[in-house]
């Protein structure tokens, strides 16, 4: 099969989520200029940069109370900060229940039953008991094709990793086996691992 976007793809639904899998799932958190708070799960993310480390991730849509795209985006441009927690299997639900249009004014760390703790080096909540979360400083917003495209890249100034998640002096994935986005409803987590060399090391 070959399809071009502009033209549609003739299935029931569309595929391109379920070919660019897994996706890591970004459970970003800003408090906004007046001092509200917001939590919410972006799964076109990544880490784009070692040193310094950055990672970007991107919003898609936008909400009938903010002009031009999310309530995550707006509070980043307004303040150039945010923190990226990782999300474990355990918290499926709680993340899940942060993913709906609820009003600017709604904080969902309160309505989800989701315990914040302060950061370190910017004037954020974080997820209290995420396996890890990274604190970031605005690098840029750029504007992609389409309506209400945005991508956030960050520069990480603070990292929290969980205590039970280092294991013999790693940061061990399967001590809480991060959850991922699929294509459609889907999403999966990760259980098991396996290495490989590169040629030459």
């Amino acid at each position: 099969m070959f399809y071009r976007p502009e033209d549609g793809h003739g299935l029931p639904h569309n595929p391109f989520n379920a070919i660019v899998s897994p996706r890591p799932i970004a459970w970003v958190s800003t408090r906004g200029p007046d001092g509200s708070e917001n939590l919410a799960p972006y799964s076109f993310f990544n880490a784009v940069a070692y040193v310094p480390p950055q990672v970007m991730f991107a919003s898609t849509s936008a909400k009938e109370d903010r002009p031009w795209s999310k309530d995550s985006m707006f509070n980043i441009r307004e303040t150039g900060q945010f923190c990226v927690n990782i999300v474990e299997y355990a918290a499926r639900d709680a993340m899940n229940a942060t993913s709906g249009p609820w009003p600017k004014e709604e904080d969902e760390f309160a309505c989800a039953g989701i315990d914040r703790a302060e950061c370190q080096t910017i004037a954020c909540s974080r997820v209290a008991n995420a396996p890890a979360s990274l604190e970031c400083r605005l690098v840029k917003i750029v504007d992609l094709e389409g309506d209400h495209n945005f991508m956030a890249i960050g520069e990480v100034t603070g990292v929290h990793m969980r205590d039970d998640c280092i294991r013999e002096g790693r940061f061990d994935v399967t001590a809480f086996q991060p959850l991922a986005r699929l294509g459609y409803r889907d999403y999966s987590r990760v259980t098991e691992l396996f290495s490989l060399t590169r040629p030459g090391q």
